[in-house]
């Protein structure tokens, strides 16, 4: 007699799912942020630092990093005294800036509703 239970494998992986991947690019806050001031063109570390609320300079040279390795942004030194350094979006990151265009709208769109989930869930669990 022949077993009918199948050992059923995951179909879903953390190391080959697509969407997994692109959040490991972009899921961390700040991230999305440089994302989005470079979104322009051609930004300098300071303007950068000054425009993203909160970051700090550890955070944003760490960031910055981060991404020019993914190659998502382009640093470029510009000889000067002092040295001038910009950044900005290589073609691979601009190819992110409809993605997260489309993902801005829908926040937009829907995040009142994720609040107000949110605010029933907590309220039944606080009441049990």
């Amino acid at each position: 007699m022949t077993s009918s239970i199948r050992t059923h494998q995951p179909d879903i992986s953390l190391t080959v799912c697509s969407y997994s991947r692109v959040l490991e690019i972009i899921s961390n806050k700040w991230s999305a942020l440089v994302i989005y001031a470079l979104e322009d063109g051609s930004v300098r570390y300071g303007e950068m630092s000054r425009r993203i609320e909160g970051i700090s300079k550890k955070m944003l040279t760490q960031t910055l990093r981060q991404l020019e390795r993914d190659g998502l942004v382009h640093r470029e030194l510009i000889p000067s005294m002092p040295p001038i350094v910009e950044y900005s979006l290589t073609p691979l990151g601009q190819s992110l800036i409809l993605p997260m265009h489309e993902l801005k709208r829908w926040t937009n769109e829907h995040y009142a509703q994720v609040e107000q989930a949110r605010a029933e869930y907590d309220k039944t669990w606080v009441d049990e």
